[in-house]
């Protein structure tokens, strides 16, 4: 057998440089004791910090984690959702909510008409970062400061120099929204900047629309039609959802949301809208049943569509400022595709 080596006196050796220890084959031999186990590479559980994913450039960015997607159940609920009835809303608040911003708009439209602007202006603004704010939750970082600054332009030159002014300003605020977010880099460029056009178009670019609608002599009254029209869909939806709704219209994305509902608010538009068009626009009856249909198809989708986005983020509402509605965006959902029909329908159904 062959006798060990000398031990060596401790500290002579410099940090650093300890010999990896050998494995060799030991045979055990009559009358001995068992070989000493040769060391074995250690066994890293699957995700106990072992990273055995694939590389990556030094100085990449990181590929953020999945964000959690909420299960496509019948509850449909996102796990830490708020309680509520059977809308899924604390009805008190929102009522409180909505009767208090109802109050704000009709001030403003009928004090002083460019104080509209500031209101919706406003709204625009915090819809802007709410919505930026929601996309983090996912890979996207739209630029913030160019959207912002193209929102005030939009609104600016939509009531200024009319449809022109605004489709001027959404360009360049593309244009700048591509140029700002160059000095980032090359990592993330597309989706960024494909997200900042989306945050653009989606919220002050449809907002514009809302003050197309202020500009001419009667737009007080445009503005209101259009607003109480968004609001009985709501109101119509819900009423005939929570009492008759059984066939869900989009299960994987609101499961609440029931095609009774959506006759309840087809019914209701129709409703509001065909006498206002008819007895303060003098335009045709039907005109205010294609209208008030058109509005609560059109209001429907902002609202799925904004439910489409959330449900990909993996979020429940886009924010939480207003109690018993959620976010500013959860309340521009509908209004702001719709401001876009408005618009639309009012300038061939009754001209200004």
């Amino acid at each position: 057998m062959t006798p060990p080596p000398p031990a060596e006196r401790p500290g002579t050796r410099e940090p650093g440089t300890e010999p990896l220890p050998r494995i060799t084959a030991q045979v055990a031999e009559p009358g001995n004791a068992d070989p000493p186990a040769v060391p074995r590479a250690p066994v890293w559980p699957e995700g106990a910090g072992h990273d055995t994913g694939p590389l990556r450039a030094v100085g990449a960015r990181p590929a953020p984690p999945a964000s959690p997607r909420p299960p496509s159940t019948d509850a449909g609920e996102p796990p830490g959702a708020r309680p509520g009835g059977r809308a899924g809303r604390n009805l008190s608040a929102a009522i409180g909510v909505g009767l208090g911003l109802g109050a704000v708009i009709l001030l403003s439209l009928f004090i002083w008409r460019p104080a509209f602007l500031v209101v919706l202006g406003a709204a625009v603004l915090m819809g802007i970062v709410e919505l930026t704010r929601a996309l983090h939750a996912g890979p996207f970082r739209p630029p913030l400061v160019p959207v912002l600054v193209g929102a005030v332009a939009m609104v600016v030159l939509a009531w200024t120099r009319g449809p022109t002014g605004l489709m001027i300003a959404f360009l360049f605020t593309v244009l700048a929204v591509v140029l700002w977010r160059l000095a980032e880099g090359p990592t993330g460029y597309l989706q960024d900047t494909a997200s900042g056009v989306l945050v653009a178009l989606y919220v002050p670019l449809l907002a514009g629309f809302a003050v197309l609608l202020l500009v001419p002599f009667d737009g007080a009254g445009r503005v209101l039609v259009f607003i109480a029209t968004v609001v009985c869909n709501d109101v119509g939806g819900y009423a005939a959802g929570v009492l008759a709704g059984k066939h869900p219209m989009a299960r994987s994305i609101s499961p609440k949301k029931s095609w009774e509902g959506f006759a309840g608010s087809v019914v209701a538009c129709m409703l509001v809208a065909t006498p206002v068009i008819w007895l303060t626009f003098h335009g045709p009856w039907w005109g205010g049943l294609v209208f008030g249909a058109a509005i609560a198809a059109s209001a429907t989708v902002g609202d799925l569509a904004e439910s489409l986005i959330k449900r990909d983020l993996g979020i429940k509402d886009m924010g939480d400022l207003l109690p018993g509605h959620g976010g500013i965006m959860d309340r521009l959902d509908s209004l702001l595709p719709s401001a876009a029909v408005a618009y639309l329908l009012l300038s061939s159904l009754v001209p200004a």
